[in-house]
């Protein structure tokens, strides 16, 4: 199975070390049409993690993933598709005639992510040769509290 990855998971050392061990790289990957966001299911919770909207004025950088089956139920888990309510849900685009599975918010709000975890977007970032520039832009719209160390 193929995945987009927008966010953290764009960070190879979390890919391959820590969530989905033998996972494949296989590119790096625009998505017309969106727009990456920082975003809780929960308006209580302080932080925000990826995701993206539908906005035709903006694109999203990431890489695509190929998964096994065990790789899938592990991402499942973390993003929690099968939660009460769901976190995130599945969705897929097209890239090259095949079917991407993509993890995204529907029901959510607004929130600046957290400095560990946009520090593992941006090594994701430098792991998968993305532009920089395009996370610094995001990120511009955001009230952050630290630095960033790009």
């Amino acid at each position: 199975m193929l995945y987009f990855a927008y966010g953290s998971n764009l960070n190879w050392y979390q890919m391959h070390k820590e969530r989905c061990p033998g996972v494949k790289y296989i590119q790096s990957y625009v998505l017309k049409g969106y727009k990456l966001i920082f975003s809780n299911r929960n308006p209580k919770n302080k932080f925000g993690h990826a995701n993206i909207e539908k906005n035709n004025k903006f694109n999203v950088h990431g890489c695509i993933w190929h998964l096994t089956k065990k790789h899938e139920k592990i991402l499942d888990e973390y993003e929690a598709v099968n939660y009460n309510p769901p976190y995130y849900q599945k969705e897929y685009i097209s890239w090259n005639k095949k079917k991407v599975l993509v993890y995204i918010q529907k029901i959510y709000t607004k929130k600046n992510p957290s400095s560990s975890y946009i520090h593992t977007i941006v090594q994701g970032y430098k792991d998968c040769n993305l532009n920089i520039k395009y996370l610094k832009k995001t990120i511009k719209s955001y009230n952050l509290d630290y630095e960033i160390q790009w």
